[in-house]
């Protein structure tokens, strides 16, 4: 288990987190049905369009090469929205073999149409395939949408599918500044905490894969982007 970014090559993106404090727990509540309106509606509800435009592609290399994924092995995204990154990884390494599993049945009737039949509606709470059934499996920015006890049996899962071959990322903060900027941002997310906290509880989980940070960092004007390879990811919606 160590800590590795595998989205250090996401591009750059801002976030105006004050225009998101407005109506925030309308806009939560609208987010938390995982629907139209949270994946293609208005940007203070969720991702204000999620459209696939190949901005996966280098995460999905780094993806490979981090697990050595060969042709016929098979890996899980959990959380995969509408499969760019599902679709991206069997781009970069043709005949792996990518399924993904999503919550929103929006996000999987609105899927890429190369992913159409690799990816269902399912929770990461329970995963249903057999144990040791992937070479890899990854859970970006979705772990953190279940409760402590749900975040447990996910990581647990995710163990007992592919062993030690996990990736997560999740929200985190450093700072009490860090803090209030998540706190103002975040429409999704039901555990939180520092870096540490998440390092307790996956040792509680028995989870024994790698895992990153996602941090929303402080700007004067909430203008919020990427740092290089050595900080933790500013980049994905939460």
């Amino acid at each position: 288990m160590s800590e590795v970014n595998l989205l250090v090559r996401y591009p750059r993106a801002k976030r105006n987190v004050k225009a998101r404090i407005g109506n925030k727990e309308e806009n939560r509540a609208i987010a938390m049905r995982f629907g139209k309106e949270y994946f293609d509606g208005i940007r203070e509800q969720g991702y204000g369009g999620f459209r696939y435009d190949g901005r996966w592609v280098p995460i999905a290399e780094d993806v490979v090469r981090h697990f050595d994924l060969k042709p016929g092995g098979r890996v899980l995204d959990i959380g995969c929205a509408k499969g760019f990154l599902v679709k991206d990884l069997m781009k970069v390494c043709p005949g792996l073999e990518v399924f993904g599993i999503d919550v929103s049945e929006y996000a999987v009737m609105n899927c890429e149409p190369d992913v159409i039949g690799r990816i269902h509606i399912g929770n990461a709470t329970h995963l249903p395939f057999p144990d040791n059934s992937f070479q890899a499996v990854l859970s970006i920015n979705t772990v953190h949408n279940l409760d402590r006890a749900g975040c447990l049996r996910a990581l647990s899962e995710m163990e007992r599918v592919a062993p030690g071959k996990g990736y997560i990322q999740v929200d985190a903060y450093r700072t009490a500044a860090e803090e209030k900027a998540f706190l103002d941002w975040v429409l999704t997310a039901k555990t939180y905490g520092t870096p540490e906290f998440w390092v307790e509880l996956i040792r509680q989980s028995g989870y024994n894969g790698d895992y990153f940070w996602t941090i929303l960092e402080v700007d004067p004007e909430w203008t919020i982007t990427n740092n290089d390879g050595s900080e933790p990811q500013t980049e994905t919606l939460t």
